[in-house]
């Protein structure tokens, strides 16, 4: 049985329908029931919305922000040590071969 293919959303959206149920009385669930859109879906982006517009704390959640600067931060982490370790083996091999 083929798996249903996951929908995906662009900022404008998720930022439109978290605008829509902030402004909303009704429940989390019935704005996500009337968009169309996954209720856990939803309820994420509008928690993510609330500590973003809270802005940056020691303590607290990381924001968009923060997120996006950390997944940059790890993946420059991650090449430069796959750097460090190819110089390193480098420097063995011609250390090895000047002997």
């Amino acid at each position: 049985m083929p798996r249903k293919k996951r929908r995906t959303f662009t900022k404008h959206q998720k930022q439109e329908a978290v605008e829509i149920c902030l402004r909303s009385t009704k429940p989390i669930a019935q704005v996500a029931r009337d968009l169309d859109l996954p209720e856990n879906s939803l309820r994420v982006w509008v928690k993510q919305a609330k500590i973003d517009e809270a802005g940056p704390r020691e303590d607290g959640p990381l924001t968009t922000e923060e997120q996006e600067e950390l997944r940059r931060l790890r993946r420059e982490n991650r090449e430069l040590k796959m750097e460090r370790d190819f110089l390193k083996k480098a420097a063995a091999f011609f250390a090895k071969d000047s002997s």
